[in-house]
């Protein structure tokens, strides 16, 4: 009888890791990493911010447009979901540059998201369209999967252009409302709870407890 190695996926183990070389070339992570941070224009984003003097640093835009698109891209729809992934999963946490934001912090991202950032996410599949992308393996998202012949269906020319960022910014809306919906169902109740577990930390007068 043959005999093997035992293989026990079920395990964990500390390992000192460089979150920049999880972005293998070639990967779809990779050529996501690459178009936000080289393709897309933020400069109408970076100006909306005001708190270059005072006010606590925010999270980067691009960061949040990588870890959302990607999470969509892998089936999760939920802010919760996005969360759990960049604290766990290793990818997620090399997209992220390591920064963990909080679910509440990913739903306000999706939920305040306006027609710049929309265009940005539109921008994104345009390019992996570009890369003949769109509709295979690496960005078959969810129940909105985008056509695999989208190369076929257009010739070219600026109206058929206009068509085509018109199909992929109905796909964008599809996923962002399903994720609004989610988030709206799974906010509420864990919002509650972090409010409970706040204020059994204080007494009845509202002073902190000393141990």
């Amino acid at each position: 009888m043959a005999r093997y190695k035992p293989a026990e996926y079920a395990q964990g183990q500390f390992i000192s890791i460089s979150f920049e070389q999880q972005i293998l070339a070639g990967t779809f992570e990779h050529m996501l990493s690459f178009i936000v941070d080289k393709k897309l224009d933020f400069t109408a984003i970076d100006a909306a911010r005001t708190n270059d003097l005072a006010g606590a640093p925010a999270y980067d835009p691009r960061v949040m447009l990588k870890i959302v698109l990607y999470a969509y891209a892998r089936g999760m729809i939920s802010s919760r979901e996005i969360e759990a992934a960049c604290q766990q999963n290793v990818v997620m946490m090399a997209l992220s540059a390591n920064t963990r934001p909080h679910f509440t912090t990913i739903a306000q991202f999706v939920r305040e998201l306006g027609p710049t950032v929309k265009k940005l996410f539109v921008d994104v599949l345009l390019y992996c369209d570009e890369l003949g992308l769109i509709g295979k393996e690496m960005f078959a998202i969810d129940g909105c999967k985008i056509s695999s012949n989208a190369s076929k269906e257009w010739s070219g020319t600026r109206a058929d252009f206009e068509k085509k960022r018109q199909k992929f910014g109905a796909s964008i809306e599809r996923l962002v409302n399903k994720h609004q919906v989610m988030d709206k169902n799974e906010l509420p109740e864990a919002v509650a709870g972090m409010r409970a577990r706040g204020e059994g930390a204080r007494d009845p007068e509202g002073e902190d407890r000393e141990d």
